[in-house]
């Protein structure tokens, strides 16, 4: 049983290692072709498809190396081991992201969503703007845009887990 944790560790550390480093590369591209701001419907669905098919991945490898058994519980533990490491470098990169290289990040965000609130409902008035400000603020400090991304990798690569362990288990009739 512990060589199985083992193996799940190796799968959890190098597929969260690539799931990570794929995140960064994507970051990096949104950033430099100015859509990180406002990235629109086809990069989230690009990078659902990229969680989802490494996770995937990551637990179908597992299932091979272990001799095409696979327990439920092991998928989850494998996957969300992959959502958390590649959740975790993910968010390194947007702390960096808002800290270091555009620090007016969080600003520049302000005013993207100000101008999307403006668009959807044009009779706001200027107070209404300003608390809706206000309430977005108390939510978008660095920190806790990096705590809800992680968190929100956590709940994703739980969902996919899920679906491929049901899909994928093969239970060992040599256990019990």
């Amino acid at each position: 049983m512990e060589n199985q944790q083992a193996t799940a560790k190796k799968f959890v550390l190098n597929y969260g290692l690539l799931l990570g480093i794929v995140s960064v590369i994507f970051g990096v591209i949104m950033y430099v072709t100015n859509v990180y701001l406002d990235p629109g419907i086809i990069y989230t669905v690009i990078g659902f498809l990229v969680l989802i098919t490494i996770i995937t991945l990551a637990i179908k490898a597992f299932k091979s190396e272990n001799g095409g058994f696979l327990s439920l519980g092991e998928a989850l533990k494998v996957g969300i081991g992959v959502a958390v490491v590649g959740g975790i470098i993910a968010a390194v990169w947007s702390f960096v992201l808002m800290n270091y290289i555009e620090p007016d990040y969080m600003n520049q965000m302000m005013e993207v969503n100000r101008e999307k609130m403006i668009e959807a409902q044009p009779d706001m008035t200027e107070s209404q703007l300003n608390a809706a400000e206000e309430m977005t603020a108390k939510f978008a400090s660095p920190i806790m845009v990096v705590a809800f991304s992680l968190i929100g990798n956590l709940f994703f690569g739980l969902v996919i887990s899920l679906i491929a362990g049901l899909i994928m288990k093969n239970k060992n009739p040599m256990e019990g």
